[in-house]
């Protein structure tokens, strides 16, 4: 799970039960107009949400990436054209496309929410 910053408030929406979510992958949240990849890796049992645009080419698709890591790093690659995000932080990790947007996770009886900052 992540850990949000102390000083934040964050409005938490509930996205999914946790049972919908895909093993090791991503699934699309549409949150009004934003859309959020949410990735649940089993082998780290951590939760993970960022924006699903990747700023490459500014394509929807992030959701649909290969989650892994680097070093011990969580990461998602592009499914088009494999460029990595940090899971934690959003930072490129191979290339200057820039960085993305992440949430805070957490899950409670149940149900996975994501957080929101106010």
């Amino acid at each position: 799970m992540n850990v949000a910053c102390a000083e934040e408030t964050y409005t938490w929406i509930a996205a999914c039960q946790v049972e919908d979510a895909a093993e090791n992958g991503g699934v699309c949240v549409k949150f009004g107009e934003e859309q959020i990849a949410l990735f649940y890796f089993t082998r780290r049992q951590e939760w993970y949400a960022t924006q699903n645009q990747c700023p490459h080419k500014q394509q929807m698709a992030l959701s649909r990436g290969m989650i892994g890591t680097l070093g011990d790093q969580p990461k998602v690659a592009c499914p088009f054209h494999k460029k990595t995000f940090s899971l934690e932080t959003g930072a490129c990790l191979n290339g200057d496309c820039g960085s993305i947007k992440t949430y805070p996770v957490r899950v409670e009886d149940g149900l996975v929410y994501i957080g929101f900052t106010n």
